[in-house]
């Protein structure tokens, strides 16, 4: 008796210009198209990578006969990315990510790490809660190690999404996308000023109340920046923005040297502004209090060490709740 027929989808085999396609995709004509994209400019991006103009040049174009494909235009004064070269360049960057992670974790075992997990997070969390909650997962996992890297809640987004990092941690107001979002911490809003401020004799306030006063903004891709400038807006007026800084620290400086008010999280301030004899007040606004989230693009899909990792964080507020929470008031 014959036995019934089964079909079965199998792959398809590349065909021998997919075969040949692929191999001319290596690594330093990809490191090459990222220069150029970076450059913006052949000759500058070849004395970046150490090699001829002409050599750079050539690579570009058999590049693109070997997809078929315009990666860019040429201007008079530089080059930039077509439709094509910018999908293309998300899948160098995260490519040639991939191979330096291989590098270095491999490198990693054999001078004993056991495991190795990348983060990105934004100031907050950093200057907060992670100095602690980093230290309190060493001393329980020796052998592991963490690259940590800050960037406002957008970026943090942005590289989960493209394989920068496995774990980020972000304001909860950023939108997170596809990603898989878990909470983290809270924190509160404080306007830092001098002593001598005519609102320094004050419990509380609402943000409104500040926006007559000289103003010392973080920088402009920051949470905290971004929903300040939204309330102000909201409630009909500017602020009146002395400058920009890129810190918590630096807020706290510019406010000592008269330059306006601050908004910054309480317990940074704690960290960085309680010892230079300024006054905090917390914000009375709602959105004062905010939500700090754990982002990562696939909980189940993580490897052993970043799934450790989240597990502890995610974990990190319960194991602190019994520590009675500072009050700011003056310095």
């Amino acid at each position: 008796m014959s036995l019934p027929s089964i079909d079965v989808d199998l792959p398809r085999p590349a065909t021998p210009a997919e075969t040949a396609l692929t191999r001319r995709v290596d690594l330093t004509t990809l490191r090459l198209f990222v220069a150029v994209c970076d450059e913006q400019n052949l000759t500058r991006a070849a004395q970046r990578e150490g090699i001829a103009a002409s050599a750079v040049s050539k690579r570009m174009n058999d590049f693109e006969l070997a997809f078929g494909v315009t990666l860019f235009k040429r201007l008079a004064k530089g080059m930039a990315l077509t439709p094509a070269g910018e999908a293309l360049l998300h899948h160098a960057r995260v490519t040639l990510l991939n191979v330096e992670k291989i590098a270095v974790e491999l490198s990693e075992y054999s001078q004993g790490v056991r495991g190795h997990v990348r983060m990105l997070a934004n100031l907050s969390a950093i200057v907060q809660y992670l100095p602690e909650d980093l230290s309190a997962f060493f001393a329980a996992h020796e052998l592991l190690r963490v690259d940590l890297q800050e960037g406002p809640s957008g970026q943090v987004v942005r590289g989960i999404e493209e394989g920068a990092a496995e774990i980020g941690i972000c304001s909860a107001e950023a939108d997170s996308r596809a990603l898989e979002s878990f909470h983290y911490r809270y924190d509160n809003l404080v306007v830092v000023m001098r002593q001598d401020h005519p609102l320094a004799g004050r419990e509380k306030l609402r943000f409104i109340e500040t926006l007559d006063f000289d103003q010392i903004g973080l920088h402009t891709a920051s949470s905290i920046y971004l929903r300040s400038q939204y309330a102000a807006t909201q409630a009909g007026k500017t602020m009146r923005l002395r400058i920009n800084v890129p810190g918590f620290d630096a807020v706290c400086r510019m406010v000592q040297a008269n330059m306006g008010l601050g908004l910054i999280p309480d317990r940074a301030y704690q960290v960085v502004g309680a010892g230079v004899g300024l006054r905090a007040i917390p914000l009375r606004d709602d959105w004062g209090r905010r939500e700090l989230k754990i982002v990562v693009r696939d909980a189940a899909h993580l490897s052993g060490t970043s799934r450790l990792m989240l597990d502890y964080l995610r974990a990190a507020e319960a194991r602190n709740a019994p520590c009675v929470e500072h009050r700011v008031g003056r310095a």
